[in-house]
């Protein structure tokens, strides 16, 4: 099991954060992606890497302004995210953490790294759509 979390301050709203994570048709803010496609559902949707890769999310927990949390699983690992949102007088904090388990075992050495650096590009990425 890799574990990954990062917190970070963002002067804008709850809401406003929120609303630009949770919005799953308006992506482009993410350099990461080529593009996400919901499921009829409701709560799964499949990202799309630049490079064609997909990864399945079910979303497990929506509290408006607070807290989101879903599993994820593609043909390298399965998972758990879990975002929390805090309001401050300074903005909102961020808290995100990520559990998951590796399928193949060579890639276990890396994944800690791995998942690191992808929240540091999510942040990157984050900060920027915000202005912040």
């Amino acid at each position: 099991m890799a574990k990954a979390n990062m917190k970070i301050q963002l002067s804008a709203s709850a809401e406003q954060v929120w609303k630009v994570i949770t919005d799953n048709k308006n992506y482009g803010w993410r350099s990461d992606l080529d593009r996400i496609e919901e499921m009829g559902d409701g709560k799964t949707f499949v990202e799309y890497t630049k490079s064609g890769f997909p990864t399945t999310f079910t979303i497990t927990k929506k509290v408006p302004f607070c807290r989101y949390e879903f599993d994820m699983e593609n043909e390298n690992m399965k998972g758990h995210w879990t975002g929390l949102l805090r309001e401050s007088r300074n903005g909102t904090e961020i808290d995100f953490t990520e559990d998951v388990e590796l399928k193949k075992p060579f890639m276990k050495f890396a994944a800690g790294m791995y998942l690191k650096r992808q929240q540091k590009k999510y942040a990157e990425d984050l900060k920027k759509e915000l202005g912040v």
